[in-house]
């Protein structure tokens, strides 16, 4: 069991947010997932007749997380929120990545949905995430960078267990020890929002069909909300 926590300053500096915790087990990552390929082929067909665009910084959702970040200190034209990195990648290749089918189908629902996600690898988690203000302290290694140790800044907003960073700059970056490979067998995925009040349906929504990616290819999958109001959830 894993439990999940918004730390109550953050609750307090951010009171609409609400999070979808989907957690996975028994997944399946070497074989294919038709229905994740389907979906991100549908966004690259839409993106090139010009039926559809990625959210950018004009739009609320993405404007939000550029509010935030520059409220704890991150300029967020240099370290972007990852979708919005994600979202500026896809409109300049017209492709989204291929990493391996879980990291795939939320990728796609991130940025058809314009609202952040991530994943970890709970076999790699020590018990208790808590979405935090860093001390200083605190150690990070990049995802694809084992040998780099980063402290985020004092005030910065991650996810962080008792083992270290697991984001740092609330959702720009993910770290090493918790990716989600192929292998990977037990996985919680999250989505973000900062105004449920105008985007919890839309949130909602992702996580439903981030959901209908994950059923076909795992033992079980549930859904669980985090908020200022149910800040912790055993997942």
């Amino acid at each position: 069991m894993t439990v999940f926590r918004i730390s109550p300053t953050v609750a307090d500096a951010f009171p609409d947010t609400l999070i979808a915790v989907v957690t996975a087990t028994g997944l399946r990552g070497h074989k294919p997932w038709p229905g994740t390929s389907a979906a991100l082929e549908d966004l690259e067909r839409q993106l090139a007749a010009g039926a559809w665009q990625p959210a950018d910084e004009s739009d609320a959702r993405i404007e939000a997380w550029h509010t935030a970040y520059r409220s704890f200190g991150t300029n967020p034209r240099r370290i972007r929120p990852s979708v919005d990195a994600l979202g500026r990648r896809m409109a300049k290749k017209g492709t989204l990545p291929r990493i391996n089918p879980a990291v795939d189908s939320y990728n796609s629902v991130s940025v058809r949905h314009g609202l952040p996600a991530g994943a970890f690898d709970l076999a790699h988690v020590a018990r208790e995430i808590d979405i935090r203000h860093a001390d200083g302290s605190e150690e990070f290694i990049p995802l694809g960078e084992p040998g780099t140790v980063e402290n985020p800044k004092p005030g910065e907003i991650i996810y962080a267990d008792a083992g270290g960073v697991l984001t740092r700059h609330w959702n720009h970056r993910d770290a090493h020890r918790t990716r989600v490979t192929e292998d990977s067998l037990h996985v919680a995925f999250v989505l973000e929002t900062l105004h449920a009040t105008r985007d919890g349906d839309i949130l909602k929504t992702s996580a439903e069909e981030l959901r209908s990616l994950l059923v076909p290819h795992a033992e079980q999958v549930a859904v669980h909300y985090l908020s200022a109001g149910r800040p912790d959830a055993d997942v």
